[in-house]
């Protein structure tokens, strides 16, 4: 196959295992730029160009859109959906995974296990979200949120209140999510390939941190999971149509609760922490499943 992988920076990792990954059962893998494609949007004649030249040939492509750039590169993939080229994740999907809120609802309407989340407007409802919530201490996040940065937690109701006006009043949107203390800093990281969860890390905050993402100095370690912390990550997989992904989970005293479901998984910390070839198995997916038209929704909505 000829692969296009979308992303920023070819060093990270994860972009080069995926390179190595492909290269090494016979697949040719080219790393493009997002942003420095640009398209023509003729009718029946979709086209990308690269460099000034037209890419042309591909039979898939793996889109590693990073969050800041999530509008442009979406652009891009929807413009490879529409040549017919098959992408391990289809644009539609990744769109739902990155609106932090239109992902709760989702998996809300589905029945998956999610901490209690609050959403308003008006900073003049904070005191009933609050308590919607269950009150502090709580987590607030930036809806646009990743890699841990925009995520706060208010050990008090004021304390709350205040960083919530303070978003709002900057025009930041924001949700508000239950505490799950007896996670006691530590999270889980399922990652899900066709329907099956093939590893899974349980991951540390840095001491004094309640955010357990490796970005931000937490340490990683395999972890085993239970039936239905399996099931619950495939669930969530399904819910956002997405083929590949790492579901963030909690233990709570309920079952488990979904935190993210992110569409561009970093593989450094889950291929170090259980010894697994994970950017193989996603190469391995794709052999089975990139035909040329194959996209499910044609690049729509």
């Amino acid at each position: 196959m000829k692969i296009a992988m979308l992303a920023r920076n070819a060093k990270l990792y994860s972009h080069q295992r995926l390179k190595e990954a492909a290269e090494t059962r016979g697949h040719e893998l080219e790393i493009i730029d997002t942003l420095r494609c640009y398209m023509n949007i003729a009718s029946r004649r979709p086209e990308v160009y690269y460099n000034g030249e037209k890419l042309t040939g591909f039979d898939a492509v793996i889109p590693r859109i990073g969050a800041s750039v999530t509008f442009y590169g979406m652009a891009v993939l929807r413009q490879f959906e529409m040549m017919g080229v098959y992408p391990l994740n289809e644009s539609v999907a990744i769109g739902r995974s990155r609106d932090k809120l239109r992902s709760m609802q989702l998996m809300a309407r589905d029945g998956i296990g999610l901490p209690v989340t609050t959403f308003a407007h008006d900073p003049k409802q904070t005191e009933e979200v609050l308590r919607l919530a269950g009150g502090a201490p709580i987590v607030i996040k930036l809806l646009e949120g990743t890699q841990g940065i925009g995520v706060v937690l208010a050990d008090s109701d004021r304390s709350a209140k205040s960083v919530v006006e303070a978003f709002r009043g900057a025009g930041v949107n924001i949700m508000l999510q239950e505490f799950i203390k007896e996670a006691g800093g530590t999270d889980i990281r399922a990652i899900v390939i066709g329907g099956k969860v093939v590893a899974a890390m349980k991951r540390t905050g840095a001491e004094g941190d309640f955010r357990s993402n490796l970005h931000r100095g937490g340490s990683a370690q395999v972890v085993k999971l239970s039936s239905e912390e399996r099931a619950t990550a495939v669930r969530a997989a399904k819910s956002l149509g997405l083929n590949v992904c790492g579901v963030d989970m909690l233990r709570s005293n309920h079952g488990p609760v979904i935190m993210e479901v992110n569409s561009s998984p970093g593989l450094e910390g889950v291929e170090k922490a259980t010894g697994l070839d994970i950017a193989g198995k996603i190469i391995e997916y794709m052999e089975k499943h990139a035909k040329s038209g194959a996209t499910r929704t044609k690049g729509s909505g």
